[in-house]
Order: structure tokens, then sequence, then C-alpha cells
């Protein structure tokens, strides 16, 4: 029985972290042209890195027709708060 939770207690601790990183953006569309600023989740290789939120923003946004313009910044969970009501309909839309 000792095993068993030896066993269980050791997946439990070697399995990874999740650490939550968020990236603010600010993107358009044209025809007509429409700005948007908004908040996604990025993979925590990216936080403190914009061109890596950078990289993995730009094809979720083109995919939907949006152009990335610029990553504000990269943040943990504690800023996601603050930002929900700028961000509106595009908080962790993308």
């Amino acid at each position: 029985m000792s095993r068993i939770i030896f066993l269980v207690l050791a997946l439990i601790l070697a399995s990874p972290v999740q650490a939550e990183c968020y990236a603010d953006y600010k993107a358009k569309q044209d025809n007509p042209l429409r700005l948007a600023y908004g908040v996604s989740q990025v993979s925590d290789h990216a936080c403190g890195k914009p061109q890596a939120a950078r990289s993995e923003l730009e094809g979720r946004l083109q995919a939907a027709g949006w152009t990335l313009l610029k990553i504000l910044s990269t943040f943990g969970p504690e800023g996601l708060a603050e930002r929900q009501s700028s961000a509106g309909e595009f908080f962790l839309r993308f």
C-alpha cells in the first residue's frame, strides 16, 4: 500500500506546473477599418518575450481576418481582471 501512495505522490510531483501567461495586443481589420484591443492566453515560453507572443498570436488573428499590430505586454493571471472590460469581446477570444 505504501508503494502505491509513493507512486501516486511521485506522479503528482513530477507533473509540470502550468503557469498562466497572457498577452494584450492591438489589431486591425481593413475594409472597413476596425481597430481592436484584446487579451489572449499564450504559452509560458512567451511570458516576458513579446516577440514569442507575437509569433503565437499572428496566426490566430490572421485566421479570423485580423492583422496584429503590436503586443503591448505579457503578464500572469493577476493582470486579467483589470484588462477584461477594456478588451470587451476580444477578451480571451483568440
